[in-house]
């Protein structure tokens, strides 16, 4: 749920409840906070909340007040079985290729925060600032993931997935251009902060997109692919910029290049992405049986809501970091996520050390240096499809009609868990400039590796255990992890110079040491870390 992209998460973030049916009206996948102005029959029970089949632990049908006509049940408005308006239902190949759609609009987002890292000295030369101002240019640019869910998160459960798409790509198009076209240092600034800010919307809607489609079944397997897209974008874009200024292109053309990905986009947006959010697909639903039966009765369950805008943000801005105190489980996960986040952003300061000055290497050869960490990505999404995910399978129908205990979701992530501080060891103590820089390079693979398969875990895990709070849970992993993918790159380049780069390497990989357990812990006592919860969860 990624963000993330997010991240992941950059895989987004947004409200899950569980695995067949993660977006529903309160609790989309945008941080949508829980619905308060409305009684709900049998709260936290099992049952067939949009009439699609599925035995989710859902927010129950509304309950009438009893100063409503006692008939008014018989004209809510659900999806029938096998309804072809339920996105479940959807043909295979439009859901993929909606996922497909998705998961672009992830990398065009997380291709343009590190974008510039190829062009920062021509930068620092035009604007004449700093190294550490050169840092912000990156830094600000994933601020703006923090801060932008705040926004698009109330907006999309109020309006839908589809609008806010189309709304938050002009702007961000807009940033863009004002990027290329900025004539001094605090504009640039402003300009990258912003992009960051209305590129966030695709972080929030295009997890969205994937919880509304995809039941719990097939979950796994399409995040796989989609979970690629958030380190896949930083990864490559170094590369391109790179080449652009062995070239001799201006900045400049750097900015003008994202502005026409996300032109492209755009255009995808328009005529390829339908609205998924399914209280908004019910509404349209309630509204052509008004207009068909002249019966003004016909209503859908978001219509009944009366949250807020401003209580839907204040409910945003506070509920995640509550849960963090009261949930030590849920801060132990998003330390760790957000630690392995901040460190791929931390790599667009360290590997010009390494490389560029290390090996001399010009920014484009340099930039191929982050090519293994995209391929590992790569190799951890086919593992997780051909391996991990049968595994899962069968825990599947070993539980039927139940569903498994979220701990069968953590497999990956142990074996991630090892490997991540392998790569962080290979890539520190053959970061000498007399060793073959095929050796720090391929270290990347790991990392990659082990990063999307850690994600992939702990992001299912999170989903499965925090049922309808899954929403604010994400929404707290995806904040912090923003600000450590913002904060990490500013002190990179003071750590590597003081510790060198074989010193400062070993530090992550000896923090990557202490987090390494938490995964082994979760699946030991995570049924009884569980069961203390204050939070509602699941418990099984």
């Amino acid at each position: 749920m990624v963000s993330c992209p997010d991240s992941l998460t950059h895989l987004g973030c947004g409200g899950l409840g569980r695995e067949d049916d993660i977006s529903r009206p309160g609790n989309g996948f945008s941080f949508g906070p829980h619905v308060h102005d409305i009684e709900f029959a049998e709260k936290g029970r099992r049952n067939d909340y949009y009439g699609d089949g599925s035995d989710d632990v859902k927010e129950p049908v509304p309950k009438v007040k009893e100063t409503c006509p006692s008939d008014m049940d018989r004209f809510l408005v659900l999806f029938e079985e096998n309804d072809p308006e339920n996105p479940f239902n959807w043909s295979g190949t439009r859901r993929w290729f909606i996922s497909a759609v998705a998961a672009f609009l992830i990398f065009n987002a997380t291709f343009a925060s590190s974008l510039p890292a190829g062009v920062l000295q021509q930068m620092e030369t035009h604007f004449n600032f700093s190294g550490e101002v050169g840092a912000l240019v990156l830094s600000l640019f994933v601020l703006g993931f923090a801060v932008g869910p705040i926004l698009w998160g109330p907006l999309s459960e109020h309006y839908g997935r589809r609008p806010i798409s189309l709304y938050s790509f002009p702007l961000f198009i807009g940033t863009q251009i004002g990027c290329a076209l900025s004539p001094n240092t605090a504009s640039i600034l402003i300009f990258r902060f912003l992009g960051g800010v209305f590129s966030a919307a695709s972080l929030t809607n295009s997890g969205g997109i994937m919880s509304d489609i995809f039941d719990g079944s097939a979950r796994g397997r399409a995040l796989a692919g989609f979970t690629l897209a958030p380190f896949a974008g930083p990864s490559m874009a170094p590369l391109v910029s790179g080449w652009m200024n062995v070239a001799g292109v201006s900045w400049r053309w750097v900015f003008w290049l994202q502005t026409i990905v996300a032109g492209a986009a755009l255009i995808l947006v328009v005529f390829a992405l339908p609205e998924t959010f399914k209280p908004i697909l019910l509404v349209r639903k309630a509204e052509r049986r008004r207009k068909q039966t002249g019966d003004g009765r016909w209503w859908a369950p978001l219509e009944k809501q009366r949250v807020s805008f401003l209580r839907r943000v204040k409910d945003i801005v506070t509920r995640p970091f509550q849960m963090l105190v009261g949930e030590p489980m849920l801060l132990a996960i998003t330390l760790y996520m957000s630690f392995v986040y901040g460190v791929i952003y931390l790599l667009f300061e360290a590997y010009p050390i390494v490389f560029t000055i290390g090996h001399h290497f010009n920014s484009g050869v340099s930039g191929l240096m982050f090519l293994p960490i995209p391929i590992g990505g790569t190799v951890a999404c086919v593992l997780y499809v051909v391996y991990f995910d049968p595994i899962y399978q069968v825990a599947v129908k070993e539980h039927h009609p139940h569903h498994p205990p979220p701990e069968h979701r953590l497999h990956n992530s142990l074996y991630a868990s090892l490997i991540l501080p392998i790569a962080f060891f290979w890539f520190a103590w053959t970061s000498y400039p007399s060793v073959s820089f095929w050796a720090p390079m391929m270290a990347g693979f790991p990392l990659g590796m082990g990063t999307v398969l850690l994600y992939l875990g702990l992001f299912n895990y999170i989903i499965d255990t925090y049922l309808a709070s899954a929403a604010s849970a994400l929404a707290a992993t995806v904040i912090v992890r923003s600000f450590f993918g913002a904060g990490f790159p500013l002190f990179a380049n003071q750590m590597y110079d003081k510790l060198s780069p074989r010193w400062a390497s070993t530090l992550l990989a000896f923090i990557s040491v202490v987090m390494a357990p938490i995964p082994f812990v979760l699946r030991k006592y995570g049924p009884a870390l569980r069961r203390r919860s204050r939070t509602r969860i699941n418990d099984v």
